[in-house]
């Protein structure tokens, strides 16, 4: 019970202000600010998920016989996470296209720039 008495206390303010705008404004912006960081931080995550691949197949094919097996599950999970990760990712976009939730934002694909 005090749990829920906390978050009611914490969201307050937010709720305060959402009121006195009429059509739940901060509510709205908040919502927003949590999607743009969803969307900064998926290619980072993403990005972590493979570096752990290949860090698990560096294992694999230089190590010793016991870094073998070790480098082989690191690989294995590291492409279960991508798996996932990009599942969830596409299983998102397809329930919000068939509900016809209009999706601004494109892929951002990460790149490295050249140095002049």
């Amino acid at each position: 019970m005090k749990k829920v008495i906390l978050a009611a206390l914490a969201f307050a303010p937010t709720l305060a202000f959402a009121q006195t705008e009429g059509n739940l404004g901060n509510i709205q912006r908040l919502i927003e600010s949590v999607g743009r960081l969803i969307n900064t931080a998926l290619p980072i995550v993403v990005a972590l998920g493979l570096l752990a691949f290949f860090w698990g197949l560096v294992r694999f094919i230089f190590g010793a016989e016991e870094k073998k097996s070790e480098g082989k599950h690191i690989m294995i999970w590291g492409i279960v996470a991508l798996f996932v990760m990009v599942s969830v990712w596409g299983l998102v976009r397809f329930i919000g296209s068939a509900l016809g939730i209009n999706q601004v934002n494109s892929v951002t694909v990460p790149t490295v720039d050249r140095l002049p």
